[in-house]
This record gives structure tokens, sequence and C-alpha cells, in this order.
């Protein structure tokens, strides 16, 4: 293979481009090169949520401490994306499909659906928001203004442009986005260096050296995307070529969350060189808010930095948001809703919503993410590698996911995912320390899955019709 076709697409239809296979098997002709796949991610690399949750990570925990949860962060995201995303490359199936055949059922899935679904809502908020704060430093726009909002809008615009044809827009948006992303970075570096004295990692104190708990909340942090940061890789790993094996998609993984890492420790170096620097209400806030921080020190270049920066990564949010909308509807409805609307109701409701300021509220989503998402997989690989490969209740060889090949709903899966869910929101209230709570959640999930597996001695992977014969794949009786 030459190394210009390691990173190109296969020719498509443009109706195919648009729907993306978001409601079935991306079938062999379609699968990408590795290094493409990779190429896309990127786009995730480079999101402006890094540098904000580095800072944070920097100031509850210091250096060298925030190296734990960094490693932390590089390690489980790698094991866990390389085994979703070689399931999926296996079935060409997303990860919302899978779930039917995993443990929930065609319905019970489009609860899963759903939730993941919310998560790029507020991502695309996020980064949204970062946007128009850096617009409001340099021009003196209010944050909360009628004004910003249109211009969140018409950002957003940009980025659903760019994501209307799917996986091979995004390509053609990455291709040239990395460079133009590092260029300017580089030169807002050299610009914080001229008129700041940089912070180095002997600098970086923690902010509450007497807490003890602060290890465990910057663990919390993180751990809200380790399995996120799985999800995300294999809306495109399932495009990769089936062959690849679980080196291949660790590969892909391990590359994107080491690029990731160093965004975080730069993401320290900005907050704690500006930190001193800030008169504002909330310094911290300020100082890890990346729009602002790039506006105050490279001026409107600073401007056109987050712009283009947010949009590569919004395209990425509107994509896999719109594929997990899509088959949540589909599993409920008769009709269904093309994947591009789903991107528009996304983008109106980053609209409606975007005053609020999420990014203040940054700590306590990621611990309901990291609940919610992460009980989600740890269900779906227990029923893949326990249920299926150990106990053999089901096939690991084929996934089934259409209506007429699964149940609507498997309540093993379900009650497992309603339990955990409740005894990690358990936290998020007060009950126990919030920062346990999805640690606690991602394990009692899995646990009470395989047990009522094994108590129902899996016959809720078969279907039971009055008009297709019930199917045994491969389960005992």
């Amino acid at each position: 293979m030459a190394f210009k076709d390691a990173f190109k697409s296969p020719a498509t239809s443009l109706d195919d481009q648009m729907e993306s296979y978001a409601t079935k098997r991306v079938p062999q002709t379609q699968r990408w090169p590795a290094f493409a796949i990779l190429l896309i991610l990127t786009g995730n690399v480079t999101a402006m949520f890094w540098f904000t949750l580095g800072g944070q990570i920097s100031f509850l925990v210091g250096w060298p401490n925030m190296l734990l949860p960094l490693t932390y962060l590089v390690v489980m995201s790698t094991i866990l994306g390389a085994l979703v995303m070689r399931i999926a490359s296996k079935e060409g199936l997303s990860l919302v499909l899978l779930t039917r055949g995993l443990g929930f059922g065609a319905k019970g899935s489009a609860i899963a659906s759903f939730v993941y679904g919310i998560n790029y809502i507020f991502y695309f908020i996020f980064e949204g928001s970062i946007v128009s704060h850096a617009l409001s430093q340099y021009f003196g726009i209010g944050q909360s203004s009628g004004t910003a909002s249109v211009i969140f809008a018409l950002v957003g615009a940009a980025a659903l442009f760019f994501a209307w044809r799917g996986m091979h827009s995004m390509n053609i948006l990455q291709r040239f986005g990395m460079p133009i992303f590092i260029g300017l970075f580089i030169v807002g570096m050299f610009m914080l260096a001229d008129g700041y004295a940089i912070a180095g990692p002997g600098e970086w104190v923690s902010l509450s050296p007497d807490d003890p708990t602060v290890m465990w909340q910057a663990f919390s942090l993180v751990n809200g995307q380790i399995v996120f940061q799985a999800l995300l890789a294999t809306d495109y790993g399932r495009f990769s070529r089936p062959k690849i094996g679980y080196r291949g998609t660790a590969g892909i993984m391990f590359g994107e969350m080491i690029m990731i890492a160093i965004v975080m420790v730069l993401g320290s170096m900005l907050a704690y060189t500006l930190l001193p620097t800030l008169t504002q209400e909330n310094p911290q806030l300020w100082a890890t808010d990346p729009g602002f921080v790039f506006a105050l020190v490279m001026g409107f270049i600073g401007v056109v930095f987050t712009i283009i920066t947010q949009i590569r990564i919004n395209v990425m949010n509107l994509y896999s948001g719109s594929l997990a909308f899509a088959n949540t509807w589909d599993a409920f409805a008769r009709r269904p809703i093309r994947r591009g609307w789903w991107m528009v109701g996304i983008l109106a409701l980053g609209i409606v919503l975007y005053p609020i300021n999420i990014l203040q509220y940054t700590g306590t989503f990621l611990a309901v993410t990291g609940i919610m998402t992460n009980t989600w997989i740890f269900i779906l690989l227990a029923d893949y590698f326990v249920c299926r490969k150990m106990l053999r209740y089901a096939s690991v060889e084929k996934i089934e996911y259409q209506d007429h090949e699964v149940r609507k709903w498997n309540p093993c899966g379900i009650i497992a995912m309603l339990v955990a869910v409740l005894v990690g929101a358990a936290g998020v209230i007060g009950i126990y320390p919030v920062y346990y709570a999805s640690f606690v959640a991602m394990l009692v999930g899995p646990i009470i899955h395989v047990v009522l597996t094994v108590a129902t001695r899996g016959r809720f992977y078969r279907v039971v019709s009055d008009t297709i014969p019930a199917t045994v794949t491969q389960g005992k009786e």
C-alpha cells in the first residue's frame, strides 16, 4: 500500500456518506485503513476540553502527582478502546447497535443509546462555549448575551456542514486541520513566553494540599473519560478492516491517548502561567477556560485558533451524537429520521442551553457520565467475554442486532445498569463521596449482569416469536 493510500477512504455514494451506516453494518467494501481512522481521531486530541481537564487535575494534585491519573487515563482507555474497537471492527456495527445483542435487547439498547447521545450534547456545548468565550474576551461581548448565542450558532452551523457527509468530510477536515492546529499552537507558545513568565512543573503545586481526597477527585475526573474515549473511537473503529487485531486497535488508541496526555500537560502549564496574573472572580475557572486563555495570550490569532479547533472537535460530537439518537429513535419508531436531522437537533438544543455556561459544571458532569457510560460498557464487555466467550450462552461469531434476531428487552443488562446507576447516583447526592461513585457503579453493573445471565441460563438472548422459530445460536439449555 502506498503511503498516501494509508489515509484514503473508499469511494461510496453520497447517501451512504450522509447516513454513515447509522443503523446497519458497515459492508466490507467500505472499510478504512487504520491510519485513516487515527487521522480522524486526531480531531479529538485537539479538543479544548483537554486543556481544561489538565488544568483542573493539576490544581487538585499538582506535579508530579498528576501523572498518576494521566497514566490511568492512557492505560485504561487504551485497553478498553482496544477491546470494544476490535469487536466493532469485526462486526461492522456501532456500539449502540452492538448493545442490542450484548445484553440489552432492541428496545433496551435505546436507553443506553440515549444516555450516550446526551454526552455529546454536553461536549458540543462545551466546545462551542469556548469559542464564544474567546470572542467575548477579544471583542468584549457578554458571554451570556444574545450576540454570543448567535456566534455559537454560526460556528456550530460550520461544524454541521462538515459533519453532514460523515466520515468522508471529516477525513478531509482532519487531514488539513491538524497541521493548522500545531502551527497556531506553536505561535501561541512563543507569544506566551514573550508576555508571561512560564510556570514550570516545579511551580505546579496543589491548591488544596491539606485535602486528603484530592487524588480521588482527580481519578474521578479521568474515570469519566476512560470509557468515553473508547466509545468515541469505536464510532470510527467500526470502519476499520476486520482483519485488524487487538494489537492494531490498541495501537490506534495508544497513539491517540498519548497525544491527549501531552495536551493535558500543556493545559496545566497554561493554567499555572496565567493564574497569578488574573484578577477576575474565581481565577481558577478562568485559567482553565481555553477560549479566554488563548484570546488573552494571542489576541485575534487566538480567536481564530479557538474557532478552528472547536469546529474540528464539534464535527465529531455532532457525528457520534447523531449515531446515538438515530439508533434510539430506530428502536421504537416505524419511520426512521435521517442522521443529518439529529445533528440539526443537537445544534438547536445547544443554542438553547448555551447561556448556562456549562464549563463550571465539568466536574459534576464527568462524575455522572462516568457512572452511566462506564457501567454500560463494562456490562457489554462482561457479556461478550464472560457470558458469551467463557460461558457460551450465545455466539461470539456474529452479534445479533436486527429486530428479528434479538428480543425487544433483555432484563439482565437493563436491570444491571439500572441498579448500578442508582448506586452511583447515591454518591452524586451525597450519601457517600461522589468521587467513588463511577468506580463503584462500573464494578456493580457487570457483576449483576453476569449473575442474572447465569440465573436465567441465557434465555433472553433467544428470540421467541409466533412467526419466527426460536433460535439458539450456541447456547446452553
